[in-house]
């Protein structure tokens, strides 16, 4: 199945728009600049920023909730319902907790592993079936941090931390047009070694 929706998770506000919490957001932006003729523009009617592009020659979604990220799944169900777009056909970019800064997974389906915009995104979907592609920002024991992990991730990455996130998200920006046209065996190889 092709995706027709990509899904950015992040906080509204600029106070959390440099957070490890926002890479979602960073990157459904930065693809959105690459993108010829796409602007991300608010749609109250999904609560979200939102635009729609073509990928690899397939028609999609970019949406970025303006709720918090536990009501995240407000936005990702609303346009679903209203677009009939399949669980299965949803790629949600998240930050990660158990990947260190620099790495970048695709996965589908799985548990939460604790992040409330994919407890919120599984309960409007009916299902954890949908995909991830999941950005690495480290855990805070990992990398020598007393910070809890709420606070963790409510926080600006380090420099070094910083470049290694924009480096994921290069080499899954790169990877995306497999994805888009369903080719996720390719694209989880090539952003797996690369």
């Amino acid at each position: 199945m092709p995706i027709r929706l990509i899904v950015g998770l992040g906080n509204p506000g600029p106070e959390y728009e440099q957070t490890r919490h926002n890479a979602g957001f960073w990157l459904v932006d930065n693809l959105a600049n690459s993108l010829p003729g796409c602007r991300l523009q608010r749609e109250s009617r999904f609560n979200a920023m939102l635009a729609k592009s073509s990928i690899a020659g397939q028609e999609v979604w970019l949406l970025e909730p303006l709720t918090f990220m536990n009501r995240s799944g407000q936005s990702v169900g609303a346009l679903a319902r209203f677009y009939k777009i399949n669980p299965d056909e949803v790629l949600v970019v998240h930050d990660e907790l158990d990947l260190p800064p620099g790495a970048a997974k695709l996965k589908k389906g799985g548990s939460s592993g604790g992040h409330n915009g994919l407890k919120d995104i599984t309960a409007a979907l009916g299902t954890q079936d949908y995909w991830r592609l999941r950005l690495g920002i480290g855990h805070p024991r990992t990398l020598a941090s007393q910070q809890a992990v709420a606070d963790f991730v409510l926080h600006r990455p380090r420099k070094e931390e910083q470049v290694l996130i924009e480096e994921a998200i290069d080499k899954s920006l790169r990877v995306l047009p497999l994805a888009v046209e369903g080719k996720f065996d390719v694209a989880t190889m090539r952003l797996h070694s690369a």
